[in-house]
């Protein structure tokens, strides 16, 4: 595993020694290490998201209306098994 050195203000410095001394995470590193496996996931979920919007604007005008869309998500979201 490869080190690396991070210079962090004072106030920032705290947060991670509260987040260790709470016993959340057993070191900085670990802390710092769940930071960017969240920060990664944040973005690949915003590239995902981007390519969806895309992939509708792409699609052109639906001739469906919005109540039609939504009486159909509803009808989606109950078939895999969401609650009212």
């Amino acid at each position: 595993m490869a080190t690396m050195n991070v210079s962090l203000p004072d106030a920032l410095k705290a947060v991670v020694e509260d987040r260790v001394a709470s016993g959340e995470y057993a070191s900085a590193s670990d802390y710092v290490r769940d930071l960017v496996r969240k920060d990664e996931d944040a973005k690949r979920k915003w590239i995902e998201y981007r390519r969806l919007v895309q992939e509708g604007i792409d699609s052109g005008v639906s001739d469906v209306t919005f109540d039609q869309a939504w009486k159909e998500g509803i009808e989606q979201a109950r078939a895999n098994g969401a609650k009212d």
